[in-house]
């Protein structure tokens, strides 16, 4: 008799995101969902072009080429994704979603999501429908109340499964911050993992 029905499917948490530049911030929710949360695997997905970041880019395999970099100096088991820079434009998060699910049925991919991501997931291309599909995990940011627009979202929208990380640290930094203060000379490095 075949049991193969019944076995678990991999836990697979993707992070998206530009990663213009990397920060710490980016490794500490990095490092969080390897030790607190049940996940066969993180992956970081590379995003090579952002609809909501116009712009002020690096170009989109430097910023891959660094996002290698920090992983292998972190020495965290991380994978690294480029399947964004082998999808077919438009980049749509919820693109990039169905096709691992259609790509990878043995796993179940868990969208990994900042508190601020939240609170304009409904306005991304298909955003009700990355609600309704997917899990969702987001780690709670400075200046938005994660579970007070969950509540929110619930009210308009059917939603699969939304996780708020418990008892993450919280980080007040961003790429955008980094990027304003190195366009104004500040010295930006404490911000940013060495390679």
């Amino acid at each position: 008799m075949c049991f193969s029905f019944l076995k678990r499917k991999r836990r697979v948490a993707l992070f998206f995101g530009s990663f213009n530049p990397m920060h710490n911030g980016h490794l500490a929710i990095l490092r969080y969902l390897k030790e607190r949360t049940c996940t066969d695997e993180v992956r970081i997905v590379v995003s090579p072009e952002s609809p909501f970041k116009a712009g002020n880019m690096v170009s989109a395999e430097e910023r891959l080429e660094n996002v290698r970099k920090v992983i292998a100096a972190s020495g965290l088991d991380v994978v690294v994704s480029d399947i964004e820079y082998h999808l077919e434009p438009p980049l749509y998060t919820i693109n990039t979603l169905r096709y691992l699910k259609a790509a990878e049925p043995g796993c179940r991919h868990i969208m990994v999501i900042g508190g601020d991501n939240l609170a304009s997931l409904e306005r991304w291309k298909c955003g009700p429908q990355i609600l309704e599909e997917f899990p969702i995990w987001v780690y709670p940011r400075e200046g938005y109340d994660s579970r007070e627009l969950l509540r929110g979202i619930r009210k308009r929208n059917i939603v699969r499964c939304v996780r708020i990380l418990k008892n993450a640290e919280l980080y007040d930094i961003s790429s955008t911050m980094i990027r304003e203060g190195e366009s104004k000379g500040l010295d930006m490095s404490g911000y940013k993992p060495s390679i």
